[in-house]
């Protein structure tokens, strides 16, 4: 991984990790951000599964590997190839819950988690805005002290460049 841009301190300050509250040896990723663009253009863009390449910062040199465009609902699988800590691997996905325009949740079936549950969640604001908000259960080969030295610091790093980049493409501060 090099050439990685440093995140804002905003985006810093939105993402958390920690011991999930029910199944102790899964770990819970949670991220908040509020974007000045309705509720349902913000879900049209996520929606988009080719969005999934602009999401992903360009070191994991992430590819969907399946034919586009993809029609997302519940029970679509995607196939990925992507490389984490300069290892090739494959991906898949199942979409697993589809409720628009408010949340999706998206399932590791095959990849490198012992375990990947990833709820999208699109909440409209007073502001006219939408917050949106990623919660992500996994779980890894090797345990808490795996994820403590490899994972962890990998999966922030993902997730703060996905809030940067969601920053830039709708204008958040």
């Amino acid at each position: 991984m090099s050439a990685e841009p440093t995140p804002s301190r905003a985006a810093t300050d939105r993402v958390s990790v920690a011991p999930h509250p029910h199944e102790r040896r899964l770990f819970r990723l949670q991220t908040e951000l509020l974007l000045p663009a309705p509720q349902e253009r913000v879900f049209e863009f996520f929606s988009d599964a080719r969005q999934l390449e602009t999401l992903t910062p360009p070191w994991i040199r992430f590819k969907i590997i399946t034919p586009l465009p993809i029609e997302m609902q519940a029970g679509t699988a995607i196939d990925y190839k992507l490389r984490i800590r300069g290892m090739p691997m494959r991906w898949r996905s199942v979409i697993s819950v589809w409720e628009p325009p408010c949340l999706f949740v998206d399932e590791q079936v095959h990849g490198p988690y012992r375990f990947w549950r990833h709820k999208h969640g699109f909440e409209p604001h007073a502001s006219g805005g939408t917050i949106v908000r990623d919660t992500i259960d996994y779980g890894v080969p090797g345990g808490r002290l795996i994820n403590r030295l490899f994972v962890q610091p990998d999966v922030e790093r993902i997730f703060r460049y996905r809030l940067e980049k969601l920053g830039e493409i709708f204008g958040a501060a």
